[in-house]
C-alpha cells in the first residue's frame, strides 16, 4: 500500500512539474518585446528556435537555456524529494507535457526537445550523451537534421533498455518519445517530403 504522504508529495511535484512546463517562455519574450504572439509566427511553435526567428540570436539562446532548466529542475526536485524511479519518471513526461500542451495558451506550446533534454541529463546523463552523439552521427549522413534527431527521440526507450536502466526509466522514456514525435508530426512530413540538395545526392 503507497503512504498517503508519498502519494501526495508525488503528486504535487508531478502536477508541480506540469505547471512548470507551462512557462511558455518564448511566448512571454516575444509577448513582452513586439506585443505578438508566437504561436501566429514563422512554424507556430514557443520553443527556442521560433522565438530566434523573431527575437534573434539572444531569443534563441535565453529560450533553450530555460526550457532545458525547466526539464532539469523538475527532476531535480523529484530527486531531492526521494521519489521513485516511476515517480522521476512521471515528473519528466509531466514537465515535457506541459512545455508542448501548456493549457494557458490552449494547449499549444512547444515541441518538447530541450525541456526533455534537461530532464534526461539528470535522469541519466550517459544516455543523454550516446542520444547527441546518435544525432550527430546521423545528421553527418543525411544532413536532415529533424530526422536525425526523430530517429533517436524514437529510439530512446531502445537505448535505455540495451544500457540496461531501471525498468522505470524505460518506460517513462515511452510517452515523452510520443509526446516529441507529436509534436514534430509536420516537421517530420516536410522534411522527409523535401527534396535532397545536389550536395546529399552525390555518393
Amino acid at each position: 500500500m503507497l503512504d498517503p504522504l508519498f502519494l501526495a508529495k508525488a503528486t504535487a511535484i508531478v502536477f508541480g512539474s506540469y505547471l512548470l512546463g507551462c512557462m511558455a517562455t518564448g511566448y512571454y519574450l516575444v509577448r513582452w518585446r513586439t506585443g505578438q504572439d508566437l504561436r501566429s509566427l514563422g512554424s507556430g511553435s514557443t520553443g527556442g528556435t521560433n522565438a530566434g526567428r523573431v527575437l534573434g540570436r539572444w531569443g534563441l539562446v535565453v529560450t533553450g537555456l530555460v526550457d532545458i532548466l525547466k526539464g532539469a529542475a523538475a527532476v531535480g526536485a523529484a530527486l531531492y524529494f526521494r521519489l521513485d524511479d516511476w515517480a522521476v519518471a512521471l515528473t519528466a513526461a509531466a514537465v515535457v507535457a506541459g512545455h508542448v500542451f501548456p493549457f494557458q495558451l490552449g494547449f499549444h506550446g512547444g515541441r518538447g526537445l530541450g525541456t526533455a533534454l534537461g530532464a534526461l541529463l539528470l535522469i541519466d546523463y550517459q544516455l543523454a550523451a550516446l542520444v547527441l552523439a546518435l544525432t550527430g552521427l546521423f545528421w553527418l549522413v543525411s544532413r536532415r537534421l529533424t530526422l536525425s534527431l526523430m530517429v533517436c527521440v524514437a529510439a530512446m526507450p531502445l537505448l535505455a533498455l540495451a544500457l540496461r536502466r531501471p525498468p522505470a526509466e524505460v518506460w517513462g522514456l515511452i510517452p515523452i518519445a510520443l509526446i516529441i514525435l507529436a509534436a514534430h508530426r509536420q516537421k517530420i512530413a516536410a522534411e522527409i517530403n523535401a527534396p535532397r540538395s545536389r550536395t546529399q545526392r552525390l555518393p
